[in-house]
């Protein structure tokens, strides 16, 4: 009995051996790069791939280089949400080329620490989800150990160039979720076996539950019309005050309209917006993991032209209502041309116009065409990136993509 037990012991001890090491680098600036890292590593355990999956905080690695956290106390991901949250995000071009510079001044120093921690944390395979920093992760993980590959999976729709997602660094292997960001790393003179292109941008997997339920039923639970048009207002995890204008514009406009208010971390918007009594029909919510499952009671979304938000409502089936301009993020704003060139949505010069915008999007002819454009997105990149890390890790390939199943995803967790 004992040597029965300490055989399958030895047996599994060979096996996670043999596992093969994955390392993710992502950081908290903004929600997606997490939501990425996460989604990639539930996906890989959803699929029982014997992987060895590891989540690498690179800000948590990185700390004692973090100049302005010595000048401020805040982290720079600290700083970054709060920008985002209170709108202050004019010149934020010229805020990234600080940045920029200043990890350039920090170059050295920077790949020193990042060996250090290779080499006490070895792996066969590194893919980072941030962006600036690939140069410096690139430079450091080959010198620890030459010729294992090294993947960037950019969770933007396009590069912000230079030294935003892609390095002119042949050896960079690219995960592009559009046409643009693939043409903008052969740009850099990376090669097709260095570039690989997914169908958009990673979801988590309980994006792609199916979903049977009723969109009035789901809206009487949260004490809403059944009857009336719904927009989903959603600006990532920390919010944005932007939404309570939003909703004080639409609220004075009497339109058929009610509106799912997601204000995620943000619980001053949150209270704010309680306090208020609104003769249109809102629902408020603070931080949530499952807005996929608001977004079925939504006709369309309001929110602001990120990758992530663009692409679950993609997923979901809604067309969107943003706002491109002067403000916007630098590395977001081809994401409106994006939506533009699909005819998935609307894109606004300002939400000064949103009473307008929401009232295009009301309009059943064009509401309609919306929905068929959507329809026509068919976004597999969770599915499809497993397959090419795969292949870099010298595997044969697996089965195509599976359809999802309730089970499979609480599986995956």
């Amino acid at each position: 009995m004992a040597w029965s037990v300490l055989s399958r012991r030895n047996q599994f001890c060979a096996k996670i051996g043999l596992m093969k090491k994955i390392h993710l680098v992502f950081h908290d600036g903004g929600g997606g790069h997490r939501n990425a890292a996460v989604a990639l590593q539930s996906i890989i355990v959803q699929q029982k791939r014997e992987w060895d999956v590891e989540l690498v905080q690179f800000q948590e690695l990185t700390d004692r280089l973090d100049v302005l956290r010595k000048l401020t106390g805040i982290r720079i991901q600290q700083q970054y949400n709060i920008l985002l949250q209170n709108g202050w995000t004019l010149g934020s071009t010229y805020l990234l080329r600080v940045l920029q510079a200043t990890i350039h001044f920090f170059h050295k120093p920077l790949v020193r620490l990042l060996e250090k921690f290779w080499r006490e944390h070895p792996a066969d395979l590194l893919v980072s989800v941030i962006p600036h920093f690939n140069r410096q992760i690139f430079e450091s993980w080959s010198s620890t150990y030459p010729g294992r590959p090294f993947v960037t999976l950019i969770t933007d729709l396009a590069d912000f160039p230079p030294h935003f997602w892609i390095e002119p660094i042949p050896e960079q292997f690219v995960i592009a979720g559009t046409e643009k960001a693939a043409d903008q790393a052969r740009a850099l003179n990376h090669d097709g076996a260095h570039i690989f292109r997914a169908s958009g941008m990673i979801l988590r997997p309980d994006f792609y539950l199916p979903d049977n339920s009723e969109p009035s039923a789901l809206r009487k639970e949260m004490s809403l019309r059944a009857d009336l048009p719904t927009a989903i207002v959603l600006f990532g995890g920390h919010g944005s005050k932007v939404m309570f204008d939003i909703t004080e514009r639409l609220d004075a406009a009497d339109l058929p309209l009610q509106l799912i208010l997601i204000c995620g971390r943000n619980e001053e918007l949150a209270a704010k917006l309680r306090a208020r009594q609104w003769k249109m029909p809102v629902c408020i919510i603070g931080f949530t993991k499952e807005v996929y499952k608001l977004m079925r009671a939504a006709d369309f979304l309001i929110g602001k032209p990120g990758p992530g938000s663009i692409a679950e409502a993609m997923v979901r089936k809604l067309p969107v209502l943003i706002e491109c301009n002067s403000w916007t993020l630098p590395q977001e704003r081809y994401n409106a041309e994006w939506v533009t060139a699909k005819r998935v949505g609307i894109v606004l010069k300002s939400f000064r116009d949103v009473v307008e915008g929401v009232r295009q999007m009301l309009e059943p002819a064009a509401l309609a065409e919306f929905r068929k454009n959507v329809a026509a997105q068919e976004n597999r990149a969770i599915f499809e990136i497993p397959e090419i890390l795969a292949k870099l890790l010298g595997e044969s390939q697996s089965e195509p993509n599976p359809p999802m199943s309730a089970a499979v995803v609480a599986d995956a967790g």
